[in-house]
């Protein structure tokens, strides 16, 4: 395993503090927010001091019924080779659903929805990231998310999943303490129990990161100081081993300087006190699968990956996929599109589920497109939710911006009519050429042009 240290995720908003920060050892990017003809200068600054630069994949859903992307997965590749990345990471996640093996319109969740631990849901994860490991560069490492809500019928517990999932497949595990302490209070699930039959010697390294508590239910916010029962789950990964690395994650309202390096100071603390006594399953050298370094037989992987019963996994066959896509379907459908949710789960985990995934969708839209809450003020986030209320999200953030300003506008609102032009520019300057007739966006482009020219 590469030794990385002590890092910190690198954000745009906190690049000058991160630079000035002692013994930052590496930091880690959003891979999507990077372009690798255009790294950040303050980004290639890192590099040139030899900090070590890993990027972090959200979008691939690795979880999910469909292969993995093609394009995605080149995307990603691109990512690790600009930066002369060791490894690259991803979740183990779902982050899409519909499409052809549902026979029905695809969605996009915005954010990342746990997979169900079972048989089905397994098989089809290996196949994916096996698919990933073969194109990409270097090392793939999968993390564990937190959740709010719980599948129906799982067959695994969490730490199961993940040491079968390695067994089979070799990948490296990042592994979240912040996300096991959301699944202790979400969904009751035991940290230490999980931690005890991981393969630990599969572990990247570790991410530690702040959220906070409302109604029982906990969020995963990356916008909150890091709690001590995130740290204690910390205490309790490196009583069983030596994480090569651990990094403190922060996405929005990012204290001073000071602050982030008294919580970097109190994570090497925690670390520097673990007796890393490797007590998880795998920890004596671990398996075979946990002990792999990358792809390719070059790196050591051998060429036909190993099931758990020893014989070679054949591919994932398309009945097993289709269950899987309806299941996931079904669940975002409900979350983002306003239909009856599934039989088995929580309607109130769902309620509160669909409410964050809407606030996520909103704040990151707020972020790609800023002149529209400057727009519409403090009825950004309510207008929002109305437009969001049944209409999932179906290709990205700024398509999802556009969309938003065009049911604005067609609607004649916002009502103050400065606030209305300002509007109208701002989506006549980002619409691009109409689009093709047939397509229901253009239908509503068409509407929006017909009002903002009066009829004509």
């Amino acid at each position: 395993m590469v030794r990385l240290g002590t890092g910190i995720g690198w954000r745009p908003e906190i690049a000058n503090d991160i630079a000035r920060l002692p013994g930052i050892d590496w930091v880690e990017v959003v891979a999507e927010n990077i372009c690798p003809d255009h790294v950040p200068d303050a980004l290639r600054r890192l590099r040139e001091r030899g900090t070590t630069v890993v990027p972090h994949g959200v979008s691939l859903g690795l979880g999910g019924a469909e292969r993995p992307d093609p394009g995605r997965l080149r995307a990603l590749a691109e990512r690790a080779e600009a930066l002369g990345s060791p490894l690259v990471t991803e979740h183990i996640a779902f982050v899409r659903a519909g499409g052809p093996l549902t026979a029905s319109p695809a969605m996009e969740a915005g954010h990342l929805l746990p997979v169900p631990r079972t048989r089905d849901a397994l098989d089809v994860l290996c196949e994916n990231v096996r698919i990933a490991q073969d194109a990409l560069p270097v090392p793939l490492a999968v993390e564990n998310i937190a959740a709010l809500i719980s599948w129906p019928g799982e067959e695994m517990t969490e730490g199961q999943f993940l040491a079968e999932l390695v067994e089979r497949t070799g990948v490296r595990l990042l592994i979240d303490v912040a996300n096991l302490h959301t699944n202790h209070v979400n969904r009751g699930e035991d940290p230490a129990k999980a931690l005890d039959e991981l393969p630990t010697s599969a572990i990247a390294y570790v991410h530690v990161a702040g959220g906070v508590e409302r109604d029982g239910v906990w969020h995963d916010s990356h916008a909150h100081p890091v709690t001590q029962p995130v740290l204690d789950v910390l205490a309790e990964l490196c009583a069983r081993t030596t994480p090569p690395g651990v990094l403190l994650e922060r996405d929005e309202d990012f204290p001073a300087a000071e602050e982030l390096a008294g919580e970097l100071d109190a994570i090497r603390a925690v670390t520097a006190a673990g007796g890393g006594a490797g007590t998880g399953a795998g920890a004596e050298g671990g398996t075979e699968a946990g002990a792999r370094t990358g792809t390719g037989t070059e790196a050591g992987v051998a060429e036909v990956s190993v099931g758990a019963s020893g014989a070679p996994d054949a591919s994932v066959p398309d009945a097993v996929r289709e269950r899987l896509a309806l299941a996931q379907a079904a669940l975002l459908s409900a979350l983002v599109g306003g239909t009856p949710p599934p039989e088995g789960f929580d309607r109130r985990r769902l309620r509160v589920q669909s409410a964050a995934l809407t606030a996520k969708r909103a704040s990151v839209v707020a972020k790609v497109a800023p002149e529209l809450p400057e727009i519409l003020g403090t009825g950004y986030r309510p207008a929002f939710a109305r437009y969001a209320d049944g209409r999932p999200m179906t290709g990205g953030y700024r398509r999802d911006a556009l969309s938003f300003a065009e049911h604005l506008l067609a609607d004649g609102r916002p009502e103050n009519a400065a606030a209305r032009r300002r509007l109208t520019l701002w989506w006549q300057e980002r619409s691009g050429p109409a689009p093709l007739p047939s397509h229901p966006a253009a239908r509503l482009a068409r509407r929006v042009r017909l009002v903002l020219s009066g009829g004509r």
